[in-house]
């Protein structure tokens, strides 16, 4: 079984999400069977593993519709991509695109960093679900990465073709000492961007209620995202980062009170599991995705209300609440792996191969 994976959506200098997954899947999936990556920037094999790869042209070139014309010459059995967007036309191989969530028929704003004329494609593209349906309904199968969104999928009829759900996970921080311990100091950590639907302002105003607590944003941010977050309650106590290499990530987040996340909306939550992983408690929003990937080890909150932030993070200071958190989030975290992703991946490569394979067999014995 040949394999092509499809790699361009990787990010160039730090991950995010879908990049993460990306470069996750592919690192233990090459442990278990040959494949080849896709690229379409040298700088990209700086964030994957050291496999063969070979370069073809942009996902977001004018080009993609016709990127089977490129991927054909490696003659793959089947190509997986991280995405549901890939080109298709004149493929000759099996095919298996991944949909990550359905955060922005809901959330419109497409994220800043794209091209304009894909902002445009994709404000248009989220007016109705036929177009994702159209696309998905191009694969031999479809990939998710939680049990959330393959209940969307199913309750909206976006596919005909079979749902698999490949959990996302967490690259490994490091092994935390346990049993933890709870910080002396109120440390908060909050990992993510600042699109309107993350709901970083509820963060915010509850920390401003917060005295005895600061607040880490760790991500990249614009100047004025800054100050509007600033101005928004003064009398927080915020520490901007502006972006942290993995090994700072992970020595505040072993020494945090909590991981904070007031998202309205999201596809998985590899936050939450890296924060789990360490035995730090994750006090997060009460959606379904979070339900899922926090079980009962998250405390959850309305997060509508920075009141309810507030109380939720009081609970953490009754007697041996912190605790007990702790050592079951990483229990929790314990479920999502890149190598478990990888062989159950695999697997459905394998299924997905195997009845071509058969007919092609069944052909040359008729043939002699």
């Amino acid at each position: 079984m040949r394999i092509v994976v499809d790699c361009r959506y990787t990010r160039i200098g730090q991950h995010d999400g879908i990049s993460r997954f990306t470069a996750g899947i592919v690192t233990e999936l090459a442990k278990r069977h040959p494949l080849t990556m896709l690229i379409s920037d040298h700088r990209q094999l700086e964030m994957l593993p050291p496999l063969p790869w070979e370069l073809v042209s942009s996902p977001t070139s004018i080009r993609e519709p016709f990127v089977a014309r490129q991927v054909r010459k490696l003659r793959p059995d089947l190509v997986f991509t991280p995405m549901q967007t890939m080109g298709s036309w004149g493929r000759d191989y099996k095919l298996l695109l991944t949909l990550h969530d359905l955060i922005y028929y809901e959330n419109r704003p497409p994220p800043h960093d794209l091209p304009a004329f894909v902002r445009v494609l994709w404000r248009l593209y989220h007016l109705a679900w036929w177009p994702q349906r159209l696309l998905l309904n191009r694969a031999d199968a479809v990939v998710t990465v939680s049990e959330t969104t393959a209940g969307l999928i199913h309750e909206h009829h976006l596919t005909d073709r079979p749902v698999t759900v490949i959990p996302n996970a967490a690259d490994d921080l490091g092994t935390p000492s346990l049993p933890r311990s709870r910080p002396q100091r109120n440390r908060l950590v909050y990992m993510g961007s600042y699109m309107p639907y993350k709901n970083v302002d509820t963060l915010v105003r509850a920390v401003a209620a917060l005295p005895d607590h600061e607040l880490h944003l760790m991500s990249r941010i614009s100047r004025a995202e800054r100050t509007r977050l600033t101005q928004l309650a003064p009398q927080a106590r915020l520490v901007f980062h502006d972006g942290v290499t993995d090994a700072a990530y992970a020595e505040l987040l072993a020494n945090a009170t909590a991981l904070v996340h007031a998202s309205q909306a999201e596809g998985f939550g590899i936050p939450l599991v890296e924060a789990m992983r360490l035995g730090t408690p994750v006090v997060v929003s009460d959606i379904p995705i979070f339900r899922e990937i926090g079980g009962d080890a998250a405390v959850y909150f309305d997060p509508r209300d920075p009141d309810a932030l507030v109380a939720a993070l009081r609970s953490l200071e009754r007697d041996g609440e912190w605790e007990r958190r702790s050592a079951a989030s990483v229990a929790v975290a314990a479920r999502y792996t890149w190598a478990a992703s990888a062989e159950r991946l695999l697997e459905l490569m394998r299924r997905t191969v195997e009845p071509s394979a058969r007919r092609r067999g069944h052909r040359a014995r008729t043939r002699r």
